[in-house]
């Protein structure tokens, strides 16, 4: 009896000391897909959990942050999933903070590469606030106007993905980086300042302290709920042509993470063909597989705002090389203003 007895006592520790070490994946993520309640992170991540017991602890920063804090922890990696948007995850899979891992829907999910994988479609946006402003500025031009004075601001490039994206945009709308780099300097006279957060623009423009900000399709749509007075707007170039940088959040597994093969579960859960069908539903983003077409209502509205913009793709690794000299660039045209 007293070998059954110290036997039952052994196994209801074993069985305790297990229950208290379940699995837990660690997301480190750029903000937009975790905002309001319900989110598709906060959905897809709990049905997850009910489905495989394993929890996810999620980390939130700007999208060149939360790469940052990745390459700090390198020696001693803290994360198993790092979502983040390009040009960083190409400085991450440069650096060697990525490992290689090919999901099982990559076939059908375009742009995808051994060390990373796109996750939501997304595309690069400006708001303006429609109870102050009767219709939106016009073209690139419109914003030097000197109404714009202080009331104008976009994210920081290098700091914020959207104002990286911003700076790129500029590029493509005016052909050149000579060019874009001359607009941007004539543009500083309207800007209120430095920016690391994209997703605080909004309620500035919405309560009116400035008139016109940077953002992203998914996350603009997401907040208008919250902020009536904002909408969504493309500046067009010098041909009339309204275009916007394809800008997705992109999923890899990171190098030598504590939870590598639950955190390849994980990656594989969101990019199932049931996570994807929800992404436009809860979060306004747009599902990256091409075997998806969703036909909830935020789906038609995303894909109805967008009529009439031409999108586009950039060599990420070609932009990534350049970087640092191109946001070096950024400071002195923008601080000698």
């Amino acid at each position: 009896m007293k070998h059954s007895y110290l036997t039952c006592l052994l196994m209801a520790a074993f069985c305790s000391t297990s229950a208290l070490a379940a699995p837990v994946v660690t997301v480190y993520s750029s903000d937009g897909l975790h905002d309001g309640n319900n989110s598709w992170y906060q959905n897809q991540f709990a049905a997850f959990t009910q489905q495989t017991g394993i929890k996810v602890q999620y980390v939130e920063s700007g999208s060149g942050a939360i790469v940052e804090r990745l390459a700090k922890e390198r020696t001693n990696p803290q994360a198993d999933v790092l979502i983040s948007v390009s040009p960083f995850i190409q400085r991450a899979a440069k650096t060697q903070l990525l490992a290689q891992f090919t999901p099982e829907a990559a076939a059908v999910i375009p742009n995808s590469t051994p060390y990373y994988t796109p996750l939501v479609n997304n595309y690069l946006t400006f708001i303006y606030n429609a109870k102050l402003l009767k219709t939106p500025p016009a073209n690139w031009a419109d914003l030097l106007d000197k109404r714009f004075k202080n009331k104008l601001q976009y994210s920081t490039p290098g700091q914020a993905g959207d104002g990286t994206a911003v700076m790129l945009q500029v590029f493509h709308s005016f052909a050149s980086k000579d060019a874009g780099f001359d607009y941007l300097g004539k543009l500083q006279a309207n800007n209120v300042g430095p920016s690391a957060s994209t997703g605080k623009l909004t309620a500035l423009v919405n309560k009116g302290e400035i008139y016109v900000a940077n953002g992203d399709l998914q996350m603009n749509l997401s907040q208008m709920a919250r902020n009536p007075n904002i909408k969504i707007f493309w500046p067009a170039d010098e041909k009339g042509q309204r275009s916007a940088l394809d800008l997705p959040y992109v999923v890899s597994l990171v190098n030598q993470g504590p939870e590598t093969e639950n955190g390849k579960k994980l990656i594989n859960f969101l990019l199932n063909k049931q996570s994807q069908s929800r992404v436009s539903e809860l979060s306004w983003g747009l599902p990256v597989r091409s075997d998806i077409t969703p036909n909830d209502e935020q789906y038609r509205t995303a894909i109805n705002t967008m009529k009439g913009v031409t999108t586009w793709h950039p060599n990420w690794d070609q932009v990534e090389l350049s970087l640092s000299a191109d946001i070096s660039r950024w400071h002195q045209v923008t601080e000698s203003e």
